[in-house]
């Protein structure tokens, strides 16, 4: 499956780009009063992104023998996983005011960021793992 590698690498990372601009798309189209982010074909279409994500991930992982909770990036990784989904929901959905959802929004945009550097780093304090070797 390694020969595989570098293609999977590339649905990963197009899911990843793909999820997150649906993500903050549908964020605007929210926090502006739209109807059609909460539309079932946008959100069938976004699960099937994270599903071709999540496949793919796993799959890297199987490859690359680097496992969650074995290896402390991609605890740190999924752990936030489950937090930006947590703040997603709350963005999209049951957040009880707009100014909640809004912070909601920007937090899980935040924690999206956080998650990507984290990956592009392998090391569990993202961009800021270069500040942490300064000292």
């Amino acid at each position: 499956m390694i020969e595989y590698y570098a293609q999977i690498r590339l649905v990963h990372i197009s899911a990843v780009l793909a999820s997150g601009t649906v993500f903050f798309l549908r964020g605007l189209g929210v926090h502006s009063g739209a109807q059609w982010p909460t539309a079932a074909p946008l959100r069938y279409l976004s699960y099937a992104i994270d599903t071709t994500l999540l496949a793919a991930a796993l799959m890297l992982m199987t490859i690359v023998q680097q496992y969650p909770f074995v290896h402390g990036w991609l605890t740190v990784k999924i752990l936030l996983l489950v937090v930006y989904i947590a703040l997603g929901t709350y963005a999209l959905r049951r957040g009880r005011t707009r100014k909640l959802r809004i912070i909601y929004w920007v937090s899980a945009l935040l924690i999206f960021g956080f998650i990507v550097t984290i990956a592009r780093a392998h090391h569990s304090l993202g961009i800021f793992a270069q500040l942490a070797d300064l000292h």
